[in-house]
């Protein structure tokens, strides 16, 4: 028999205090912390932002409605009450650190994109031509330059 190769899987991994985005229901966009595993399909979460507008109340919520984000909030306790959850969520320094991810940052800027009026979206056609032209006049240089 030959040896068999085993890997495992690439996939975040669900856990508790692993951060999860709702993708779906009232909550979308919104942050919230895995605090048990019900079972292969659910999830207990709580989501205790500091921003009364993001804050998600303690429920169970399907894992086909939210995305795993490669944050975890380290050591939580299992069914951990939402006191303690928020005070490690603020230890973790969960929501500057998703502000400064590149995620958070591309749902941004398509939201902005997503807000903008026709003549803005014309101005910023006009910019990115501007830019396009800069760069290849400098590559044209470089090219001439080369030869």
């Amino acid at each position: 028999m030959g040896d068999a190769e085993i890997k495992t899987s690439t996939w975040r991994m669900v856990e508790v205090g692993r951060v999860v985005l709702f993708t779906t229901g009232p909550y979308t966009g919104r942050l919230a912390a895995v605090v048990e595993i019900i079972d292969h399909k659910r999830v207990l979460v709580d989501g205790p932002s500091p921003n009364e507008k993001n804050v998600v109340p303690r429920q169970a919520a399907p894992l086909s409605h939210v995305i795993l984000t490669p944050m975890v909030i380290p050591k939580l306790p299992r069914a951990t009450r939402t006191g303690k959850v928020r005070k490690e969520w603020e230890k973790a320094e969960v929501e500057s650190k998703w502000e400064q991810s590149a995620w958070a940052k591309k749902q941004k800027q398509k939201q902005t994109r997503r807000q903008l009026s026709d003549f803005e979206r014309f101005k910023v056609m006009k910019l990115r031509k501007q830019a396009r032209f800069a760069v290849r006049k400098s590559f044209a240089k470089i090219r001439a330059a080369a030869k």
